[in-house]
């Protein structure tokens, strides 16, 4: 029997832009163009607004001086970063992912970046790209909040988005970092408490360092494709292993015989493996991105490419 691979956000894009011109056909309604594939840019100078409307005193944006790179470490007062390469498995069942640990001085020095510096709905550039922009020593893909309308989008102490829709994630000033039901609260309510960072993709993979149930079986998001994040992947995932020590993994897959990607528990183990309490899921596929000192760390997909992407979590070099 013939497996079904489940689908990419790219596949699902092509569907969207598929059924679109089908509907153009049909009835002249462009409707699906416009909500998935044209940019909607509602902020068009994120770093000004976040300037104007941030009341969070952070570290400032000067390089570190005191900075020390090396091709798998960083070091200054304000981060540690340390990139390692890990290889299991054999033949077509290879998985290889790699691991950032981060040490951070403050919770504030883990920043977000939008693509094009823009905020809104299908506004893409490479996590590379976005990093560049942003003089980032470390970066991962984000949540791809812009593919979405729903989630609550904090960054960088700024309120965005106010759209509760599933489980999130929060980063707060004070180091500690929470998995949350979007729809029991207001953006307004966490940013009173001390909200910094949130993320609306998920599911949470660890809770109080054990695998959490059910994850094979969560839908993310209610558009056109596949709703379901199963099967062997590619995936981003955040964990927390103490108040400003968190870890970060990027597993690459869809490459046989180099990494076939990981399921949602497979992730969970690895996360655990390295001494997260909490760790949550974020966008995967093609997105998988890390990104270290200027160069694509992984190889997404196994073709050395990567693929736009909405926003980043990132450390100023």
């Amino acid at each position: 029997m013939t497996q079904k691979r489940p689908w990419t956000r790219r596949r699902r894009i092509f569907v969207a832009a598929t059924c679109a011109v089908a509907l153009v056909a049909a009835s002249g309604s462009a409707w699906a163009i416009d909500r998935y594939l044209v940019p909607h840019v509602q902020i068009s100078d994120v770093s000004e607004y976040e300037a104007e409307n941030s009341t969070v005193a952070v570290t400032d944006d000067e390089p570190a001086s005191d900075a020390v790179t090396t091709a798998t470490s960083y070091t200054s007062d304000d981060a540690a970063i340390s990139i390692s390469t890990v290889t299991t498995g054999s033949g077509d069942s290879t998985v290889t992912y790699y691991v950032a640990d981060v040490l951070l001085s403050d919770a504030t020095v883990l920043r977000s970046a939008f693509a094009n510096d823009s905020f809104g709905e299908n506004i893409i550039q490479t996590t590379s790209e976005i990093a560049a922009a942003n003089d980032a020593v470390f970066a991962i893909n984000g949540d791809y909040y812009g593919f979405r309308d729903t989630g609550i989008v904090i960054r960088n102490g700024v309120v965005y988005r106010d759209a509760g829709a599933r489980e999130g994630l929060v980063f707060y000033q004070d180091g500690t970092v929470e998995v949350y039901d979007e729809t029991s609260t207001t953006a307004d309510e966490l940013l009173a408490a001390g909200a910094w960072n949130t993320l609306s993709f998920g599911p949470a993979i660890l809770e109080d360092g054990e695998v959490v149930d059910g994850i094979e079986s969560v839908e993310v998001d209610t558009n056109f494709g596949n709703h379901s994040i199963q099967g062997d992947q590619p995936r981003t995932a955040v964990g927390v292993i103490d108040s400003n020590h968190l870890v970060f993994v990027v597993v690459d897959g869809r490459s046989p015989g180099y990494s076939e990607g990981v399921t949602l528990t497979e992730l969970a183990e690895i996360m655990k493996g390295l001494g997260a309490t909490t760790a949550y899921n974020l966008d995967g596929g093609g997105s998988s991105t890390m990104v270290f000192n200027g160069a694509l760390v992984n190889n997404p997909l196994g073709k050395g490419t990567e693929r736009g992407t909405s926003d980043i979590l990132y450390v100023a070099g």
